[in-house]
């Protein structure tokens, strides 16, 4: 068994999967690469198949029929040979140096004959034009350098919250929490970091930053415009989260919590962006949201709904969208995103 899967989907990725595929190569015997050709029409799959051919012993490739994005990552769960797992996007790539001190980590642990079910470390927002570069770290959260539980961590602040990109999981518990992504769905991501938390028991965090988390392609789901034109998938997603996971149904108090904060940010992105489309159709949205939510849990309705996010995105009038949505900008140039 490899001690690290990882997988990388990738859509007509030509342009730039080779930096993310060389950046992880260091990995040798502990890493199996799967690449998933997710239905290209260019180049990919031959340049896959180019790197499969020369590293056999570390990459495979899997070339399937156009599913989006969570549906890659779907087959690579299927496909995995490692203890743990990670996802790394053909457009990102990982520091090196960090990379080789997460492989450290994970072979003593082995060696020890210890497992955590989820390892954090920290990613760095590779904002194209950006002199400065956010790098959300969890240092003064999370313990360092040991195994630790939810009762030991504590509140994160409202910019401060766990993506993909900071997490490795535990291969088999990715399996038994049942998840599986949606097709041709967006912001999935979401779901891949929320729904497998209530098993997540033992927890170890790294302080590098590990993960590079480019943000600068017009294409890229996370662009604004994108986002606009996408909000349908965003809040699907933001449904699923909803339903997938009854809170009501978890006794750790701090795990309760973190997932709360989790689905609030959430919330609130699909909240602004439909505020910011400006339409009043974008609007009923909203607020069909927020009964949707309400009806399906009253007390996370609240909670979210009169917490200090939830009062921002439900300012009245235009003029309380203004001020919504110029919060908004702030943030963004504040932590990176967009």
């Amino acid at each position: 068994m490899k001690l690290l899967s990882v997988v990388i989907p990738c859509y007509n990725s030509q342009d730039y999967m080779s930096d993310c595929i060389e950046s992880l190569l260091p990995g040798r015997e502990d890493v199996e690469l799967l690449i998933v050709n997710d239905g290209s029409v260019d180049q990919t799959g031959i340049i896959a198949d180019d790197y499969a051919n020369k590293y056999p012993d570390m990459i495979n490739v899997i070339h399937q029929r156009n599913g989006g994005h969570g549906e890659a990552v779907n087959t690579g769960i299927r496909h995995a040979n490692g203890l743990y797992f990670k996802v790394v996007d053909s457009d990102d790539w990982v520091d090196i140096r960090a990379y080789l001190k997460v492989l450290k980590t994970l072979r003593s642990l082995k060696e020890e004959e210890l497992t955590v079910d989820m390892l954090i470390s920290n990613f760095v927002y590779e904002k194209e034009g950006a002199k400065y570069k956010k790098v959300m770290r969890y240092d003064d959260v999370l313990p360092e350098g040991t195994i630790f539980r939810w009762k030991d961590i504590k509140d994160f602040r409202k910019s401060q919250y766990l993506m993909m990109h900071s997490i490795i999981y535990r291969t088999q518990l990715l399996r038994d929490s049942g998840l599986k992504l949606p097709k041709h769905t967006f912001y999935v991501d979401n779901l891949y970091v929320y729904q497998p938390l209530p098993l997540v028991k033992t927890i170890y965090y790294l302080n590098v930053d590990f993960y590079r988390y480019f943000i600068g392609r017009d294409d890229q789901s996370v662009n604004e415009n994108m986002m606009i034109k996408r909000i349908d998938q965003q809040i699907k997603v933001n449904k699923l989260m909803v339903e997938q996971v009854d809170l009501r149904l978890i006794d750790d108090v701090k795990l309760q919590r973190y997932m709360l904060h989790q689905l609030e940010i959430v919330t609130v992105i699909s909240a602004i962006f439909l505020i910011r489309s400006g339409t009043r159709e974008n609007l009923r949205k909203k607020k069909q949201l927020m009964i949707y939510i309400r009806n399906k849990d009253p007390e996370m309705y609240h909670n979210i709904r009169f917490g200090l996010l939830g009062h921002l995105i439900n300012l009245p009038g235009w003029f309380g969208r203004r001020i919504s949505v110029g919060a908004y900008k702030l943030s963004r140039k504040m932590i990176g995103f967009n």
